[in-house]
């Protein structure tokens, strides 16, 4: 009798592949499993905020008279750009106090205080200025012992310390480095100093020589201890030479 409605499932009859595999293996076989694939790695996506923009910021740095920083601050301008250098000028006399309201100063020595970071720098040659016309230009360099019976000038801003031996004080009291290379530009004493003090104060009618047996004058970077921050390490690193990539 025929059955209407109703039509094997395709691959279920006697002809069919799994029927006749089932026969030639006597009986149901179980075939290989699938290799597994493995899953798919997953991309880790972390929430993490991203990082803020830096802010506006100066770093402040002190300089006393003669200090030359320029090469250090053209590299700062190079290397972070998005942050101000603000150049401030400090005197000697109070170069301890003005580390209060800057970041880092370069000073002269001595400079002693626990509370304070200071890297030597550099030291500075003394030099003797006088008039054009002063006997002691003849020489190419001096020595202390060229100076005896000289007016030496005494500064209200020295640096240099001891008054030479064999030297006359002069009449009046002590002028600032300024008006003491003024007054001896006239024909009137001497004056010691570093030698950028007295290219600071060039005059066409006053000229220097080395005096070499003077004492030195040495510049050096001085911060707080308790500011170290990270633009003040990146100033010392461009004083210490190190390049934008070089570790601390």
């Amino acid at each position: 009798m025929a059955h209407h409605g109703r039509r094997p499932a395709k691959g279920s009859g006697k002809g069919s592949p799994a029927h006749r595999g089932r026969a030639a293996g006597g009986g149901s076989r179980q075939g290989k499993p699938a290799p597994r694939r493995s899953p798919r790695a997953e991309k880790v996506v972390f929430d993490a905020p991203a990082a803020a923009p830096e802010g506006p910021r100066t770093f402040r740095l002190g300089a006393v008279p003669g200090a030359t920083p320029g090469k250090w601050i053209d590299t700062w301008k190079r290397r972070l750009p998005h942050v101000a250098l603000e150049l401030v000028p400090i005197e000697v006399s109070g170069q301890r106090e003005a580390l209060d309201d800057l970041d880092a100063a370069l000073v002269r020595l001595p400079l002693d205080d626990d509370a304070l970071h200071v890297i030597p720098l550099y030291d500075e040659v003394p030099v003797v200025v006088a008039s054009t016309d002063s006997h002691l230009l003849a020489a190419d360099e001096l020595t202390t012992a060229d100076l005896d019976g000289e007016v030496l000038h005494s500064l209200s801003d020295d640096v240099l310390g001891p008054v030479v031996p064999g030297t006359i004080p002069p009449r009046g009291g002590p002028l600032s480095t300024a008006d003491a290379i003024a007054t001896a530009a006239t024909g009137v004493g001497i004056v010691i100093v570093p030698m950028s003090l007295a290219r600071l104060h060039h005059r066409k009618d006053a000229d220097y020589r080395v005096l070499a047996d003077g004492p030195v004058s040495t510049v050096a970077l001085a911060w707080p201890r308790d500011r170290t921050t990270p633009d003040v390490e990146t100033f010392v690193g461009i004083v210490r030479g190190r390049t934008a990539n070089s570790s601390r």
